[in-house]
């Protein structure tokens, strides 16, 4: 857990981090508990710091993998997906679409990555926490982290 004061500098920093499908996903993980322990870090400081969004289609990925391949009861799923749904998702528009389009054609990363990238951008984040994607890679102003080889607190220095 990190000290209270170092979240409430990052909340007000005013850093956004948006959250890929992978680290909820590892939160279930009763076989890696390397990574359940630092996703689970990693949530505990973005419910505190108010810092945490998110996309409709992450939740989408999540709900479908968790119940599908991490045998997670649905209701226990259902339950998580109502509450990181306070995350701020944006609405899926042609405007996303469009700059999904854009990202693929520049950066030949796939659709659904370019999708993650895309309500990123929407939502205003600084940082993407992903595994899926090249830690450091920047698109606009998006600068991709690894979650699970980045302490949380060296973010909020």
């Amino acid at each position: 857990m990190l000290p209270n004061d170092l979240l409430e500098k990052k909340h007000m920093n005013g850093d956004r981090f948006f959250v890929d499908t992978n680290i909820l996903l590892y939160t279930f993980d009763v076989k890696d508990d390397a990574k359940r322990r630092q996703a689970r870090l990693w949530m505990d400081l973005l419910w505190q710091s108010t810092a945490a969004y998110i996309s409709w289609q992450v939740l989408q990925e999540f709900y479908y993998n968790a119940v599908k391949k991490f045998s997670v009861p649905p209701d226990q799923a259902r339950i998580a997906v109502n509450a990181w749904a306070q995350w701020h998702p944006p609405d899926v528009t042609l405007g996303m679409f469009e700059r999904a389009w854009f990202w693929t054609d520049q950066t030949q990363i796939t659709f659904w990555d370019a999708m993650i990238v895309s309500a990123a951008e929407r939502v205003g984040c600084r940082w993407l926490l992903s595994e899926d994607f090249q830690t450091g890679r920047q698109f606009a102003g998006v600068t991709v982290v690894n979650p699970f080889k980045t302490d949380p607190g060296g973010l909020l220095a």
